[in-house]
């Protein structure tokens, strides 16, 4: 630790002082929620990841809604009515413990609660919103396939009217939460356009067996969904939007949060690096002492610094005004790439001891493969903000 010309002790993983641009209270959520991963989380994560699986994922999600860490930033229906920057530091400290772990926040917040907040009848959201911001009903959101994933519109999954109820008949795929979850958020061709459905889990029809063999997101549940004649009454359809602006509306939630989120993985392998260059010694003298070391410290800071401020900036427009859709994927385009380049680098910094589980590097490394293409991949979100720039609509 160094000392600033100002007497105040230089803190290496906030050299800006960005801490100062939080208020009390959002440093409090921040904190709360770091000292819960480091608690309940951190000491098991990378045996997770191992294993390719979180051990008791109903109890720590009950532990997380007791924690008012689901749907946080909804009003009511037990939601905790919390501010955008609120959650996206949320969001950063989940991800700094793995991305598995705020995947399953995010799914469960910011698509499939969101979604019946925003679009569901009061049915809906008496049923279902209480219960998954405890944590004691677990969702998942229905909208990926197997041909359909940059261009959603393209879907095969399809509801039918058949009397007073609809029928679905699809797949959906890379689906987190898919296996263990309660309901699903699943979106689907309709006479009338694309139409969402609250489906409850247990319904004939339904399945949801889970994809295995990742190398990515080892400590998440993906599955497929496949509904086969899955007959569900009228009022399972979310009345509030029709076409894609629901499930893309959904999207733009979560995908703040991942503009976040990538920089707490980042600023993980970036902490790593940092300790390790001192401890490691080499020819007489810790790494962190050569020129060409200190070099990757320093773009890792730079980046780090550069995602954090942009989160932060963004949060700040959403609480005051929303985001419109090519701030979303500015966030999202650069922190993610951002993060995977310092992950990259860190790796670079631990030698052989980076591709090790004993440390967090290659853990976040893999995670972001999946974190850069998922919910918008680097070529959508490219092409959206080239439309912004431009006016022209160069993915149609």
């Amino acid at each position: 630790m160094h000392t600033a010309r100002t007497g105040r002790p230089a803190d290496p993983l906030d050299l800006l002082e960005l801490d100062s641009l939080l208020s009390p209270e959002e440093r409090a959520v921040r904190d709360t929620v770091r000292i819960f991963c480091e608690r309940r989380v951190d000491p098991y994560i990378a045996d997770w990841f191992e294993q390719g699986e979180i051990e008791d994922i109903r109890g720590l999600t009950k532990e997380l809604g007791e924690l008012g860490l689901l749907g946080m930033h909804l009003e009511g229906y037990g939601c905790a009515g919390m501010s955008a920057v609120d959650y996206g530091l949320a969001c950063l400290e989940l991800e700094a413990t793995d991305s598995g772990l705020r995947s399953l926040v995010s799914v469960q917040g910011s698509l499939a609660m969101y979604a019946i907040h925003a679009f569901g009848s009061e049915e809906q959201k008496r049923e279902w919103l209480p219960r998954m911001a405890a944590g004691t009903a677990i969702g998942c959101f229905g909208l990926t396939e197997p041909d359909s994933g940059s261009d959603p519109g393209s879907m095969r999954t399809a509801a039918r009217r058949d009397g007073d109820d609809w029928v679905l008949d699809g797949r959906k795929m890379w689906i987190t939460n898919g296996s263990v979850a309660d309901v699903a958020v699943v979106w689907a061709r309709t006479e009338d356009g694309i139409r969402g459905f609250v489906v409850p889990t247990d319904t004939p029809g339904f399945s949801a067996p889970a994809i295995k063999h990742k190398m990515s997101l080892r400590a998440s549940v993906t599955s497929e969904l496949v509904l086969d004649a899955v007959r569900l009454p009228g009022s399972a359809v979310l009345p509030g939007v029709r076409g894609l602006r629901g499930p893309l509306s959904c999207l733009g939630e979560a995908r703040y949060g991942i503009a976040w989120g990538a920089m707490g993985a980042a600023r993980s392998a970036f902490r790593a690096a940092l300790a390790y260059a001192g401890d490691r010694v080499q020819f007489g003298r810790p790494i962190s002492g050569f020129q060409l070391t200190q070099a990757k410290l320093t773009d890792m800071s730079l980046e780090l610094n550069k995602g954090i401020l942009l989160a932060l900036h963004l949060g700040r427009v959403k609480d005051d005004r929303g985001l419109r859709p090519e701030q979303v994927s500015h966030g999202k385009l650069n922190n993610t790439r951002a993060a995977l380049e310092i992950c990259r680098t860190a790796r670079t910094v631990l030698g052989a001891n980076g591709i090790s589980l004993e440390y967090p590097v290659i853990r976040h490394a893999n995670n972001l493969e999946s974190i850069l293409t998922y919910e918008g991949t680097v070529e959508m979100h490219t092409l959206v903000i080239g439309q912004a720039l431009t006016g022209q609509a160069a993915f149609r």
